[in-house]
Parts: C-alpha cells; structure tokens; sequence
C-alpha cells in the first residue's frame, strides 16, 4: 500500500490497527470493510491536512476512531465516482440485456 503520502511510510506498523477497525466493522455487519479502502478513507480524508510530526500512537487513534457511517458514505461516493458508473454500454451489451432467454432442451 506504498504511495506518495507521507504516512504510507508506517502502514506496516498500522496494518494491526487497520485490522482490527475492519474486523469490528465487520461486527457491526458492515460486511464490505477492507484494509486498502480504510487506509485510502484516512488518507484523504482524515489525513488530508498532516501535521508533520504525528506520533504512531496519534495516528492509531485516528484509525480506531473512525465511525462506520464516514466510512461507508466514503466508499459509496467512491463507488459513485468510479469510471464505470459513467461509460455508456456499447450496443452488444444492450441487445445481451434484452435478448430473450435461450430456451432449455
């Protein structure tokens, strides 16, 4: 999950944190929790602004702080924003949507 934010440097050492907030996500039945979602959600949105000098402790409680609503309305305008949502269907794949079932044998 290397990448050219400043606190890429210590997903490894999160990666415990990131775990355990996906997991009581999970608990709560919010069964589409992942690691890279959660840790993409902090970095732009709870680590958009960075201090320069965050102590590791500081940063594990931005990650077990974080509520399953601010997660979950980022992952949907995520979702909303992705390329594919915008791109029109080509011709083949409307007349597959509206072809007639095939008959069995």
């Amino acid at each position: 999950m290397m990448g050219n934010h400043p606190y890429d440097v210590y997903y490894d050492k999160l990666l415990p944190a990131l775990i355990s907030k996906v997991e009581e996500f999970r608990l709560l039945h919010y069964e589409t929790a992942e690691t890279g979602m959660l840790w993409r959600f902090l970095k732009e949105k709870r680590w958009k602004s960075m201090d320069t000098e965050r102590s590791l402790s500081r940063l594990v409680g931005d990650i077990l702080s974080v509520k399953p609503g601010e997660y979950m309305n980022y992952t949907q305008l995520t979702a909303f924003k992705a390329p594919e949502w915008s791109e029109p269907l080509s011709d083949e794949e409307i007349a597959a949507l509206f072809a007639p079932p095939k008959e069995r044998e």
